[in-house]
């Protein structure tokens, strides 16, 4: 993978996932306890070998930059690897990014400097295990210039995605977006199911170069890969479509773009499973992040039946202490407190909160560094909840920010 750069698009509002986005970009969203939403996509890109990385930035990336600072410092520039984090230069206009293709569009002048055979443009904000290597040589081996990786999905599930024709050739013959599942394309790889994009593109670099010029001379595009690079090139350049292969090694593929809040809340509550849909646990493909100078858990207090520091089929993290509380299908990030008779259960608790005696907590996602006053009662009542200020989501989840 010498010659092959990798593009991370990390500039996106992240409107869905507000208030989580309120002061931190999306992929720095933290995710699973100890990690970060971004840490998933470049623990794939070392993984995989890929040693060459620009992160596109835009929106609130202070967080982000210092956590990539701190704990991704693990490449040898000597060697010619990298993390590069990108923001905004202006340096073909005085816009900010447009959309994704016209955010690598604006950064076309560094991707020429690297000089890469292939560029690989990836999200800093889903979850699931790929090896590129893998596909960089099915690329090779169908001459592609441009390879889409696909997922295979029910089709009832079109509305939520791009979705391709592919050819029996592995060639994409059609893309469209979102479309009615009667008229979405099915499968080349099962005709019981569609062939979703993930986001995840392999061009040619001048390939690349030549399309984003292309789009952004065009006054009507929307300067986005999906819905008009990628179109765009079908009747000029040969596109394949790679099917995932996912190195997660369960029963169902494993991929979520946590865009909304019920499904980051859904993605957090499948890592505390007893077996866990996505394991952090496998030591042949690493899940790296940040790692912050902390003690480890506590649990203190074991008077039966009065003050238990408990916590079952959940994620304790480091710094975590549980004195005197019950904590049940959980994930509790770095710092968090769980003070005496509380119970929390089916949450999330983002780092350094901390729960107040006699609270209860079901169903809800406290945000970061909040302090629970003693005795609150947080996701049994939606009205009560609205009528504190917290957001409720669509699936009844109680957002505390």
């Amino acid at each position: 993978m010498e010659n092959v750069l990798a593009i991370v698009m990390a500039g996106g509002v992240g409107e869905r996932l507000y208030p989580l986005t309120r002061d931190t970009a999306k992929p720095a969203v933290p995710f699973g306890g100890a990690y970060r939403l971004i840490d998933f996509t470049l623990s794939n890109c070392i993984n995989s070998d890929v040693r060459r990385i620009i992160i596109l930035t835009q929106y609130k990336a202070l967080d982000l930059i210092r956590h990539v600072r701190d704990g991704w410092n693990i490449l040898s520039p000597a060697l010619g690897e990298y993390i590069e984090i990108l923001p905004p230069m202006m340096r073909i206009n005085r816009d900010w990014y447009q959309g994704t293709a016209d955010a690598v569009f604006q950064n076309f002048q560094s991707i020429e400097a690297e000089t890469p055979d292939a560029t690989l443009i990836l999200a800093g904000d889903h979850i699931y295990k790929m090896n590129y290597h893998e596909m960089l040589a099915w690329h090779r081996l169908h001459n592609a210039e441009i390879t889409i990786a696909t997922i295979q999905v029910p089709p009832e599930w079109s509305r939520r995605f791009g979705v391709a024709e592919i050819a029996s050739d592995h060639r994409i013959v059609g893309f469209v977006e979102k479309p009615e599942p009667c008229d979405a394309a099915r499968s080349c790889f099962d005709a019981a199911m569609i062939s979703a994009s993930m986001g995840i593109y392999l061009f040619n670099t001048d390939v690349l170069i030549r399309a984003l010029r292309e789009d952004s001379e065009d006054p009507n595009s929307s300067h986005d890969f999906g819905r008009d690079v990628i179109p765009r090139c079908l009747n000029r350049v040969r596109v394949i479509a790679y099917d995932f292969r996912d190195i997660n090694a369960k029963q169902v593929r494993y991929w979520r773009d946590v865009g909304t809040l019920d499904a980051y809340y859904e993605a957090n509550m499948d890592l505390v499973d007893v077996t866990p849909e996505f394991n952090l646990y496998d030591h042949r493909w690493p899940i790296r992040t940040k790692v912050t100078q902390q003690p480890p858990a506590k649990f203190v207090f074991a008077q039966e039946g009065r003050r238990m520091g408990v916590a079952v089929d959940s994620i304790v993290s480091a710094g975590s202490i549980v004195s005197g509380g019950r904590v049940l299908h959980s994930v509790l990030s770095p710092g968090v407190r769980v003070n005496s008779y509380c119970e929390v259960e089916y949450s999330i608790l983002m780092p350094d909160t901390e729960i107040g005696r006699y609270s209860r907590i079901r169903r809800a996602i406290i945000n970061t560094g909040m302090k629970i006053p003693e005795s609150s009662v947080i996701g049994f009542d939606a009205e009560a909840d609205r009528a504190k200020g917290y957001d409720i989501t669509e699936c009844g989840i109680t957002v505390v920010a």
